[in-house]
């Protein structure tokens, strides 16, 4: 069963919205995980469930219920997004891409971004912190 926790204390990086609920321990080590199914949808809400976090870099899988939206924002790394279900509007530096189910796109650091469910999706985020380049 999945424990779901209130975010009260956003840090960067967090996933905020209507309904803020960030689960933020890893994912359990050597066991199986159908990974569509790692975090559920609710209405009005944006989820995020940590798959795993390491100083070096993060894994996150995400969930966008219909008509949300993640706030345009920056981030000093590389970021890969794939979807595993749904499809999404991604803008990023201001045009707008549509990623349909297993496709994924590589936002560059400091490039300005966000993230529209005009249906909704779950994705992965997946950075790898390096150095400024």
């Amino acid at each position: 069963m999945q424990q779901i926790m209130k975010n009260d204390k956003s840090r960067p990086g967090d996933v905020i919205n209507k309904v803020n609920q960030k689960i933020d321990a890893e994912l359990e080590k050597l066991k199986v995980h159908i990974v569509v199914e790692i975090i559920e949808y609710v209405p009005h809400a944006v989820l995020s469930k940590t798959i795993i976090k390491k100083t070096t870099g993060n894994i996150t899988v995400s969930s966008f219920a219909l008509g949300e939206e993640l706030a345009e924002k920056t981030s000093p790394f590389d970021n890969y997004i794939q979807i595993i279900d749904g499809s999404a509007e991604v803008i990023i530096n201001e045009k707008k891409y549509k990623l349909r189910l297993g496709e994924g796109i590589i936002i560059p650091a400091h490039a300005p971004h966000c993230f529209n469910a005009n249906e909704q999706f779950k994705m992965i985020s997946t950075i790898i912190k390096s150095g400024y380049e």
